[in-house]
């Protein structure tokens, strides 16, 4: 028995195809290393003769068409995760599973995750059925496949035959994939900030190293925290931080091009306990990000500044200036005058923040 290719409504293309589905394809000849240059969503020369490349290598007419002996050699090699909108009722259909063998997947599902409360066994693997996929691998991690084998009845698996065992493994793949979209602590390791002055915007950049320059001659310590940050990352502290915090629903987090996070788990104490861990991940307090910062432009720098004894520090017109107490860049306005004189300033209220503008 062979897989349901038509349950993925997959369209045909060719040159001048555009969205979504060309997107997807051109992300699976990406996978598998072929040229492709960046994604478009655009079927032009490039996928035309990148696609022929695929085709001959498989063995198939080097047309340029996807159509169904294209997919089926992209399907095994990896194309099912990346098909355009797919959905697990979708997925499930393609693999065989008929309204029985849906409805055993629902109570295994149920068994095996201790659901709560509990899907209904009705056939109909909608969003709510999806959660609950991923949410018995958030519990069962890497013995999600086995449970589930374990937990199907003997129907179901007689009545898919040779394909359960190679169904298992893409339905426990594409599960993988879910619940590592879910929001959590893991998130804190994209779109990671830089602690580089050298990722600064110019001319910022040069007024930072010239302040810098003086602080060291003059014997200061620094520690830098945080100059870019990237808008990703912005937008994933100050949802995460505004779930936490209750002043806005998961399923009401608007969504961000690049970022595929699940903000919604399958109950919402799991999405604000994922929310909490998030904030407490990026080590922030209670206040969300900013969206739009110096920081997501490149014109902020955080970092500490102390020293000992008297700070005899240079500014911006070559004066030297004597800094005693407090000794600490967050404190003390003298130092604050002297970066200003450099074009890098102080935000008063934010201990370790300079900026372009003092913003």
């Amino acid at each position: 028995m062979a897989f349901k290719i038509s349950a993925l409504k997959l369209p045909i293309l060719r040159v001048g195809s555009t969205g979504v589905a060309v997107g997807a394809w051109q992300r699976l000849l990406q996978d598998l290393n072929y040229p492709i240059g960046g994604i478009d969503n655009s079927f032009g020369p490039t996928s035309d003769r990148v696609t022929r490349d695929f085709q001959k290598k498989n063995g198939l007419t080097a047309d340029g068409i996807v159509g169904a002996g294209s997919y089926g050699k992209a399907l095994s090699q990896g194309f099912i995760y990346r098909v355009a909108n797919l959905t697990a009722a979708m997925l499930l259909e393609y693999l065989n599973y008929g309204l029985p063998e849906v409805r055993d997947l629902q109570t295994s599902l149920n068994l095996i995750g201790r659901l709560n409360p509990s899907l209904s066994a009705d056939g109909d693997f909608g969003a709510r059925s999806a959660k609950g996929l991923s949410e018995a691998y958030k519990i069962l991690d890497v013995g999600f496949r086995s449970r589930l084998e374990q937990q199907l009845s003997a129907t179901t698996k007689q009545k898919l035959g040779s394909d359960l065992a190679p169904g298992l493994e893409i339905l426990t793949e594409y599960t993988r994939r879910l619940r590592a979209r879910l929001s959590g602590a893991q998130w804190v390791r994209f779109f990671s900030a830089s602690q580089s002055i050298d990722d600064l915007a110019s001319p910022f950049r040069q007024r930072v190293q010239s302040f810098q320059k003086a602080l060291k001659d003059a014997g200061a310590t620094i520690e830098i925290t945080n100059t870019y940050r990237p808008p990703e990352r912005a937008y994933l502290m100050h949802y995460s931080v505004s779930i936490n915090n209750r002043d806005i629903a998961p399923e009401s987090v608007p969504s961000m091009s690049g970022v595929d996070i699940d903000w919604v788990h399958y109950t919402n104490a799991g999405s604000l306990q994922a929310a909490r861990q998030m904030v407490e991940a990026y080590g922030i307090g209670s206040n969300p990000a900013a969206l739009r910062s110096r920081h997501t432009q490149a014109l902020a720098i955080d970092w500490l500044i102390d020293w000992q004894g008297n700070l005899n520090i240079r500014n911006g017109s070559g004066k030297t200036v004597s800094i005693g107490s407090p000794r600490n860049g967050n404190d003390n306005p003298q130092l604050w005058a002297v970066g200003a004189s450099y074009g890098v300033y102080k935000l008063d209220y934010d201990p370790p923040h300079w900026s372009v503008d003092g913003f």
